[in-house]
């Protein structure tokens, strides 16, 4: 069978590593790993004692320790590398990627291990192939330079994650003691594989971000079965080895859910679940804020006294697809503190190592996830050879693993891998250019202590939207608000804008433009001009710290607010907010002055839910008294109602707008989005 061949072969190569590599000290004194060095070839790193000057900047983190944990997770490079990939340094050099991390400061290696990731015939699910043989290389390679190991265990044929937790196709129709049996001996059986080759484990996490299920069971009575046997079979073979301190993590996500944290802790206390490390998936994409971060972590720590981690977190350097496979993260996902952008990425992951520990003396560390899972070989779609390439790289993710998934994962993983098998979907986020070529934000990891300088150039600017009444005239702004490298911010800095794209701008045409601006250093930004009838609402999606123009008007108690939460936004992060337990009375408006006399057209974006007695309307007044008036009702959160109101006439240059409500009880909802301007 050809299953039987491929591992085989891996076999071979472990018999090999086994046969010229003898190391000494399996075993480590704890968990935490400072400078990367005494390994078995001879590797030694020497960290800066002071700021260096670098190609980034980076802000040094207060009070880390020298032994923190600088990891990152890169269990795909072995497919990567039968697929053809190599690694540069920053020179351009071909080099090994153990020893680039290593000489970068990285200290531990984080591996994922499936039970079985392949079909019938040997064909792999993709994703790396991650198996146990696999895991044993990477972590013999990550010792020679003097690096430890976190293996993680998934118990599962494929990806684990909050959304599946799919028990191996072995466990599959098992009783929870036959699964916690079975999950002792894979565990024994590759923990004993991986430390015979030589790794330095450190830590081992039971489970990949398995707040809510691990192996197809979702009681913590049955999952705590499979932990405590995993742990016991890990134990075992640390001793075994002579290595008596390997650590026990649990790995779990949604943290911007602290209610769901503090249930979990519950849960785990309460099924008198054993381990050592609560670890921590964070991605400022999906997780919520640095502060949050940090007082998650601190809570865990001194609640229960266990050690706290990030296994997980990432951020992109750019928004380009470097190998034709969609990517995981876009422009939607675009943190507004940072671009996608070397800096920024350098930014972003130096602002988790500092949240991470802020939390105290029991956070070890942060895990920075597959930041060399680079393309196989990159696309470029304006060359003629695009689609050869990009076929070429099609065969070797379904011969080598090295996409997210082949498509013989579709037997396993039908609704997910089985339609949208593919490339990496993660090239963007890597700290690899698309050649994989080192980037600079690669350096963060050993400049977080003392910090790195840098020659002061623009990092990013803000977002900017130049809109211009049909018929008026354009005027484009000399400067604008730009985030430097250094991470100063507020600044303004002159630019100078395309002529050639600006020729092509017609006020008189209603429409969207783009035109190119540049800053003194040449980084570039391109402006949207929106030839339209402008919005004369301030502030009309509450984004701005300024919101003194809002005026609200009660009968009873306070119930509006301005909300932060981007699922209750349409646009940006806030919102106008209601609810009360008791009846709701209130209006929300906003009285505009030096408008031009004409005829207007107002509207805005409503949701909510009601006790089916409420009264709700938009409104235009005007100085006089007279009132226009739109009803609407909401049935749902996200159900957007998009009241309108036009043939407004102003006379005076002055128009109140707002929205009134009468609400029963238990009424709730958000405003926003509000839009009053000149009728065509």
């Amino acid at each position: 069978m050809k299953k039987a061949v491929f591992k085989r072969s891996i076999s071979a190569v472990l018999t090999t590593v086994l046969a010229v590599s003898l190391f000494a000290g399996c075993g480590s004194e704890n968990i935490n790993a400072g400078d990367n060095k005494d390994s078995a070839s001879g590797y030694t790193y020497t960290a800066p004692t002071e700021s260096e000057t670098a190609g980034i900047f980076v802000e040094p983190v207060e009070g880390i320790s020298d032994d923190f944990i600088r990891g990152v997770d890169i269990s795909s490079v072995i497919s990567l590398e039968e697929s053809g990939v190599t690694y540069k340094n920053f020179d351009g050099e071909e080099e090994d990627l153990f020893k680039i991390l290593a000489d970068q400061g990285v200290n531990y290696i984080r591996v994922r291990v499936w039970n079985d990731p392949y079909d019938a015939n040997g064909n792999g699910y993709g994703g790396g192939n991650c198996d146990a043989d696999k895991a044993a290389i990477i972590g013999k390679r990550a010792a020679e330079y003097g690096m430890k190991l976190l293996v993680d265990f998934h118990y599962s044929d494929f990806w684990a994650d909050p959304s599946k937790q799919q028990a191996p196709k072995a466990w599959e129709g098992k009783s929870i003691e036959e699964k916690a049996s079975m999950a002792y001996d894979f565990t024994l059986e590759t923990m004993n594989k991986i430390l015979d080759a030589g790794a330095d484990v450190g830590m081992v996490q039971l489970g990949n971000e398995s707040n809510n299920q691990m192996s197809g069971e979702s009681k913590w009575a049955q999952i705590s079965q499979i932990v405590s046997e995993g742990r016991r079979a890990v134990l075992e073979a640390g001793a075994a080895h002579g290595n008596d301190d390997i650590q026990i993590a649990l790995h779990f996500t949604n943290i911007s859910d602290f209610k769901g944290i503090k249930g979990l802790l519950r849960k785990l206390e309460s099924c008198a679940v054993e381990y050592d490390i609560f670890a921590v998936s964070y991605y400022n994409y999906w997780h919520g804020t640095l502060e949050n971060l940090t007082e998650v972590l601190s809570y865990v720590a001194e609640t229960t006294g266990k050690k706290v981690m990030v296994a997980e977190t990432s951020y992109c350097y750019t928004l380009e697809d470097g190998d034709g496979h969609s990517n995981s993260v876009g422009e939607k996902d675009i943190n507004k503190n940072y671009a996608p952008s070397v800096q920024s990425q350098a930014n972003a992951v130096r602002d988790v190592f500092a949240a991470a520990a802020a939390a105290g003396d029991n956070c070890l560390g942060v895990f920075y996830w597959e930041p060399a899972w680079v393309p196989v070989e990159a696309v470029d779609w304006n060359s003629a050879d695009a689609n050869a390439v990009y076929e070429s790289n099609k065969k070797k993710w379904e011969q080598f693993g090295s996409g997210w998934a082949s498509s013989y994962a579709g037997e396993y993983d039908p609704k997910d891998a089985g339609k949208w098998y593919g490339g990496s979907a993660w090239d963007n986020q890597a700290m690899f250019d698309h050649n994989g070529r080192a980037l600079e934000s690669l350096k963060v990891f050993k400049y977080l202590k003392y910090g790195a300088t840098s020659e002061l150039k623009v990092d990013f600017a803000n977002d900017i939207l130049v809109t211009v009444n049909p018929g008026s005239e354009l005027v484009m702004p000399s400067e604008c608000e730009v985030h430097f490298n250094d991470r100063s911010k507020n600044g303004l800095a002159p630019i100078t804008w395309n002529p050639d794209e600006l020729a092509q701008v017609d006020p008189n045409v209603k429409g969207e433009y783009q035109v190119t601006g540049s800053f003194e250093d040449g980084t570039t930004i391109t402006a949207t001009i929106n030839v339209a009838n402008v919005n004369w609402v301030l502030n009309p999606s509450f984004e701005e710290e300024d919101r003194s123009m809002w005026e609200f008007v009660y009968s009873g108690d306070t119930v509006l607010d301005f909300q932060q939460k981007e699922t209750d936004a349409t646009t940006g992060e806030w919102a106008m907010h209601y609810w009360r337990q008791g009846a709701v009375s209130f209006e929300a408006q906003q009285t505009i002055t030096g408008l031009q006399n004409g005829t207007y057209y107002l509207t805005m974006n409503a949701q909510g839910g009601d006790s089916g007695t409420s009264v709700m309307y938009l409104f235009a007044r005007k100085s006089d008294g007279f009132e226009y008036a739109c009803d609407y009702d909401v049935n749902g959160w996200c159900e957007w109602q998009h009241p309108e109101i036009s043939g407004i006439e102003v006379t005076d240059g002055t128009l109140t707008i707002g929205v009134h409500f009468d609400g029963g009880e238990g009424a709730w909802g958000t405003f926003d989005d509000f839009y009053l301007c000149l009728e065509d």
